[in-house]
């Protein structure tokens, strides 16, 4: 097949005083995910998208948060190793598509800046990447602002 389609979810509990990362860029909030490494929500579910889409198994099972190697890893690094091995075996990300679940802060003005980064990081143009937020209407983990999520569909080619 020379085409490939995966699907990413992450989600995380939400502390006051943590730092939020988001597609790797920082995010000025008073509150940031409870997590092993930077707690990245998207560049996890990115990572997770890409690891599905060529069944090599999920962010877990690549980097555990049983491993303390692991601990407060740059997810940016991450990726980057998946991608480096993503293009040793001949693929390339198409497009990417991305939603981001969170109350606050409002991801609006970081939007541009987020799919930027995540174009960078997988050496495509930034018109193949799109950022959405959402909210949580004041419902759920996400609306009570207790938790962040991402879900990510990314298309992978083989030229």
């Amino acid at each position: 097949m020379k085409l490939r389609v995966g699907l990413g979810h992450d989600t995380h509990r939400l502390e006051q005083g943590k730092r939020l990362v988001i597609g790797g860029v920082d995010i000025p909030h008073s509150h940031g995910p409870v997590a092993h490494s930077d707690g990245d929500v998207l560049l996890h579910a990115l990572t997770d998208a890409i690891l599905g889409a060529l069944g090599w198994g999920d962010i877990g099972e690549w980097f555990p948060d049983t491993d303390e190697m692991f601990q407060g890893a740059d997810s940016a690094e991450l990726l980057n190793q998946v991608m480096q091995k993503v293009q040793a075996d001949g693929w390339e990300v198409g497009n990417a598509d991305c939603i981001v679940f969170a109350q606050k802060p409002k991801l609006s003005p970081y939007k541009k800046t987020i799919s930027e980064r995540i174009a960078e990081l997988l050496h495509v143009d930034s018109e193949n990447i799109n950022v959405k937020a959402k909210t949580g209407e004041k419902v759920g983990p996400v609306g009570r602002e207790e938790a962040i999520c991402a879900e990510v569909v990314v298309l992978l080619t083989r030229p």
